[in-house]
């Protein structure tokens, strides 16, 4: 088959999204498919590139302002440069495309790819990365308002397949779009398991002078969706039991309101904050911790998920049958807490300083249950029989 994968975010941009369409491509690949990646200019990346056996296409984008939204990345639309509509379609047509991967539902060249699938009559698959939410009522409010007038009309005129990621992620498209079991795959995130079996580019405890301290490592962006504000009031009652705890929390800080609270509560000192590091570096980082906390406001994305693959102790606020069709049980093979919840944080980080066998224990059930449930070569496998169907399904309609 011809792939092409299509998402606004692409290494060398971080985050869970780039990294797992790429990784899939990739992984498409070496299945012996041929892949197209288009995606929008992002820093100093060439405009086109090989990588990993296929092709990648940045078209010329816009930069957004960042206006402290929930969803507050550093955003860029192509659609806003002249003549990139044309420039997509035309890549689209040499490619010749048997389907189409589209991530991200709100992204503009989701959608301008999508409505060339639409006219070119090629399947469609959609995996849903983000969702449009916040706790702030003003923002709640103009993200469902996005979503009714703006979104959903144009997922109803794609009418693609869609790919949801975890439950939180199926109520939220069966409210805001309208999906049903009929036209959607429940395939969780997607995890490298052969980037954490390279030896670490680093040693973290001796870069920022922590020796044998106990550490808890903090990695991906801080946004409003992820805020780090449980961890850090969670701070002051684990310090009193284990003074000499150290907090690494690693990412672009996009919102800030985590350090101006560790101030308050009078915990700065614990803290560490590195910014982005590259992709090379992160197994270093969950090596060197002892406890990794990340989704603590809801959720459990790509950067817990490998945490839990290193081996590591991982906690995360999801609920156990967050994954359809994969069993979580909250103190064997995962360690869960309410979102929000600095006290749980608290509570379960202690008892797992406290008790550094059963902390073993747990953290190497959560690596066997992300190898057999999110490995890499798993989740493709079952993306690539998706298309497979609907690519024959598509010809028969032909």
């Amino acid at each position: 088959m011809r792939i092409a994968v299509v998402n606004n975010f692409f290494p060398p941009r971080v985050g869970g999204s780039a990294h797992m369409s790429a990784s899939l491509a990739a992984q498409f690949v070496a299945a012996g498919h041929e892949v197209l990646a288009v995606t929008a200019a992002y820093a100093d990346a060439p405009a086109e590139e090989e990588r990993d056996g296929y092709r990648v296409v940045r078209l010329p984008a816009v930069k957004m302002p960042q206006v402290g939204l929930s969803i507050d990345f550093d955003m860029s639309f192509a659609s806003l440069r002249p003549g990139n509509w044309r420039r997509l379609w035309k890549l689209l047509d040499e490619f010749k495309p048997d389907a189409i991967h589209l991530h991200g539902q709100f992204f503009d060249l989701s959608w301008l790819a999508g409505i060339y699938a639409r006219r070119r009559n090629v399947p469609v698959l959609l995996t849903i990365h983000t969702l449009l939410i916040s706790d702030n009522k003003l923002y709640g409010g103009v993200f469902r308002l996005l979503d009714a007038v703006l979104v959903k009309p144009i997922l109803r005129y794609l009418r693609p397949r869609y790919v949801i990621l975890d439950k939180l992620g199926v109520d939220y498209c069966v409210e805001r779009y309208g999906t049903s079991d009929a036209n959607s795959e429940y395939f969780p995130i997607a995890v490298d398991t052969g980037h954490f079996a390279k030896p670490v580019t680093k040693d973290v405890r001796a870069e920022h002078e922590i020796g044998d301290a106990p550490l808890i490592v903090s990695l991906g962006h801080v946004i409003p969706l992820r805020n780090r504000l449980p961890l850090i009031e969670a701070l002051p009652a684990i310090l009193a039991v284990h003074p000499g705890v150290r907090v690494i929390v690693v990412g672009r800080v996009y919102h800030d309101a985590f350090l101006k609270r560790a101030a308050e509560l009078g915990v700065s000192d614990a803290l560490v904050v590195t910014g982005a590091v590259p992709k090379a570096d992160v197994p270093a980082y969950f090596a060197a911790a002892d406890i990794v906390t990340h989704d603590l406001n809801g959720g459990c994305g790509t950067a817990s998920l490998e945490a839990m693959l290193s081996g590591t102790a991982t906690i995360a606020s999801v609920t156990e049958d967050n994954y359809p069709g994969i069993e979580l049980r909250n103190g064997e093979n995962v360690l869960l807490v309410r979102p929000d919840d600095s006290e749980a944080v608290a509570r379960t980080v202690i008892e797992l300083l406290d008790d550094p066998e059963r902390r073993a224990l747990i953290a190497q059930r959560e690596s066997e249950m992300v190898r057999a449930n999110f490995g890499l070569d798993v989740v493709a496998e079952e993306h690539l029989r998706t298309f497979e169907k609907m690519v024959s399904e598509a010809d028969v309609l032909r």
